[in-house]
């Protein structure tokens, strides 16, 4: 029963930290916020710019500062792991790059060097060839589509009914 409601709340959490970080990251929120400070700016001299007046704002901004660290951070670890499994996709699927690659987050920073040198090589050869259009023509861009559909196809063929 108790995992039950950890999963509920987490759930919960997962669902309600992606709607406050859409809604904070709006231009309407931000506007919100302006306003508050303006209202806040505007009110300084109806109380004599007092103390409390100052330490109005002052928890008011403490405290959402605080929480959204929280959420923003679940949404970034959330985001970071989408981001990982689609590249991992990408790596799976194509037959030439190194199945290494696909928890390169796990390596330590001395392995992530070593394939940093091999990366900024491979772009230092690109660079020397100095011509964007053999690697990235329109020509080779129906290529790689006609090859991903002849593979769909062999593949669909592939597949016992």
């Amino acid at each position: 029963m108790k995992q039950g409601k950890s999963r509920g709340f987490k759930t919960w959490f997962e669902k309600a930290a992606s709607a406050i970080t859409r809604a904070v990251g709006s231009s309407m929120a931000f506007l919100l916020a302006f306003l508050v400070i303006v209202v806040w700016a505007v009110t300084g001299p109806i109380f004599h710019y007092s103390d409390t007046w100052q330490l109005v704002i002052n928890t008011g901004t403490t405290i959402v500062t605080f929480l959204m660290v929280f959420l923003i951070q679940q949404s970034q670890n959330k985001d970071s792991l989408a981001i990982q499994l689609k590249l991992n996709e990408l790596i799976a699927a194509e037959e030439r790059a190194s199945n290494r690659l696909i928890v390169v987050e796990d390596l330590t920073q001395d392995e992530l060097e070593v394939l940093k040198k091999f990366y900024v090589r491979l772009s230092q050869l690109a660079r020397e060839d100095n011509d964007l259009h053999s690697s990235h023509s329109v020509d080779e861009a129906q290529d790689v589509d006609r090859y991903k559909r002849s593979f769909r196809q062999k593949r669909q063929q592939d597949v016992p009914e």
